[in-house]
């Protein structure tokens, strides 16, 4: 596999904010959630997903290498369990991102500032195909469209519906909510809620 590829990680994968999940989303395909400092926690939606994610396989945590970052770190350690929680680390490197005016409080590049080989190398070993994650797809755009989640005049609402009834936050894109189906869920669950919902829709 090449730099050039993107590597396919079925963990998911927490940072900071938006700035690093669209940086990390230039090197892996994953699913990628945002803490937003320790807001995340205070979203009661967004931690049940979490924790679902975790209880698949241990999500992988790559904060800023500062203080703040490691705060973080141990909060979310502390709500999953320090076994459903693999680290990563870049390296303390001064500086600044280009899109700051000044650098951090302690001076070293966030996620956002490091290099596309450094974060390459840090999720290489936890790269894997569909085979390898040991659980094959059930669901693509082609079946949310004939569930009618995804391109039809309702879907959006529906879709919605689902997310809340999974417990997932309901601004989760359809191809999110792929994503996060086929890793966390099984055929059998999705098509129970999508009946549950329908049935409400009537």
């Amino acid at each position: 596999m090449s730099a050039n590829e993107l590597l396919r990680v079925p963990n998911a994968v927490i940072v900071e904010g938006k700035y690093d999940k669209n940086r990390l989303s230039g090197i892996i395909d994953a699913i990628i959630l945002t803490t937003n400092g320790f807001s995340i926690f205070n979203e009661k939606q967004k931690e049940k997903a979490l924790r679902r994610l975790a209880a698949e396989r241990p999500v992988i945590v790559l904060t800023d290498s500062d203080s703040a970052g490691m705060l973080i770190r141990n909060r979310i350690t502390s709500v999953l369990g320090k076994e459903k929680v693999i680290h990563l680390y870049t390296p303390k490197i001064e500086g600044k991102e280009r899109r700051k005016i000044r650098p951090s409080k302690e001076g070293v590049l966030g996620v956002e500032g490091i290099d596309n080989e450094i974060l390459y190398k840090l999720f290489e070993p936890f790269s894997s195909d569909a085979e390898a994650a040991g659980k094959a797809p059930f669901i693509d755009r082609a079946k949310l469209y004939s569930d009618g989640l995804f391109g039809g005049k309702n879907s959006a609402s529906l879709r919605k519906k689902l997310l809340l009834r999974l417990d997932l936050p309901d601004s989760i894109s359809a191809g999110a909510l792929i994503d996060i189906l086929n890793l966390t869920y099984s055929e059998n669950e999705y098509e129970a809620a999508l009946k549950a919902v329908k049935e409400e829709t009537r």
